[in-house]
């Protein structure tokens, strides 16, 4: 966390970083811990799950509800994280925390809200990387096959596979987290 939260003080502006990893990996746990660390430096932060930007049930679930495809290209809406979050970040200041509720399949009613000029955004979840999102800071939790496999529930495997194909194609984080052993992880930092 102090690591990651060391490199995001390099960031004199508003800053958007990933915490990029399977659900296995808890990618929102490690965000929120950054979050506190960068807290207590005295500079606010805030955390946005990825979850709280899936699409509408009818586009996510158009392909049955364990489609590995689908997971991989049409379960999160990444535009709209781009354009509530990251961009809004930069330019004005004013983004919004969540977009779609779930549990609900409507709209979360979240109120917009206004960062201040060295406010750091944190977004944790699934397969961020790579998809040109242009984030100020990227962080990797990466499980190995064995591992991901080992820690993600029975019943949300079927999601395996996509990490997987997605991992192959994720561009080089700026930090580099090998998360099979949460307790003692690698840690490698690219310059």
């Amino acid at each position: 966390m102090r690591l990651i939260a060391d490199r995001v003080r390099t960031v004199a502006t508003r800053a958007v970083v990933a915490v990029d990893g399977a659900d296995a990996a808890r990618p929102l746990h490690l965000a929120e811990q950054v979050r506190a660390a960068i807290r207590a430096d005295g500079r606010a932060a805030h955390t946005v799950s990825l979850h709280d930007y899936v699409r509408p049930a009818s586009l996510r679930l158009e392909y049955g509800h364990a489609d590995e495809e689908s997971y991989r290209t049409m379960w999160f809406d990444y535009a709209a994280l781009r354009r509530e979050v990251i961009d809004n970040v930069r330019e004005s200041g004013r983004w919004l925390p969540r977009l779609w509720d779930a549990d609900t399949d409507r709209s979360a009613r979240d109120r917009i809200r206004t960062a201040g000029d060295d406010d750091v955004v944190l977004v944790a979840g699934p397969m961020l990387l790579g998809r040109g999102l242009g984030f100020d800071v990227a962080v990797r939790l990466d499980l190995s096959a064995g591992a991901l496999e080992r820690a993600t529930a029975p019943e949300d495997r079927w999601t395996v596979p996509a990490l997987l194909d997605h991992d192959a194609v994720a561009e080089v984080p700026d930090v580099f987290v090998r998360w099979d052993h949460p307790e003692r992880p690698a840690v490698r930092v690219i310059d």
